[in-house]
């Protein structure tokens, strides 16, 4: 169903892909919690690469007409998930960040207090 060529290149660019998520890691560019995600990603395109035939069932099975449109949809949603991930992580962080500026705050205020006594 794939050619040779560009299976072999997909799986050039899967392994590419695996050594930069892996040096990213090293470097801790990013942490090791928000890299399993991106290891997934790198998990199913190599599934995909080696078991076409899993993404034509699994367009079946969603009646999906066209195995393109099947893969466009699934994309989509890999990303949808992928922002919802990030946007979570995001508010987090926000949260904690308001929390110390909070606290910070107080403490200052605290030594201020302290000082004019």
């Amino acid at each position: 169903m794939i050619p040779f060529t560009l299976r072999v290149t997909l799986s050039i660019a899967v392994i590419c892909y695996f050594i930069l998520i892996l040096y990213y890691l090293k470097k801790r560019m990013l942490e090791l919690k928000y890299t399993l995600l991106w290891l997934i990603a790198g998990l199913v395109m190599g599934v995909m690469i080696f078991f076409p035939e899993l993404l034509v069932k699994f367009v079946r099975i969603l009646g999906i007409e066209s195995n393109m449109n099947g893969l466009y949809v699934l994309c989509i949603a890999f990303i949808i998930a992928i922002l919802m991930t990030l946007t979570s992580i995001v508010s987090r962080q926000a949260l904690k960040i308001r929390t110390l500026i909070q606290e910070i705050s107080m403490l200052e205020k605290r030594i201020r207090d302290l000082e004019q006594k």
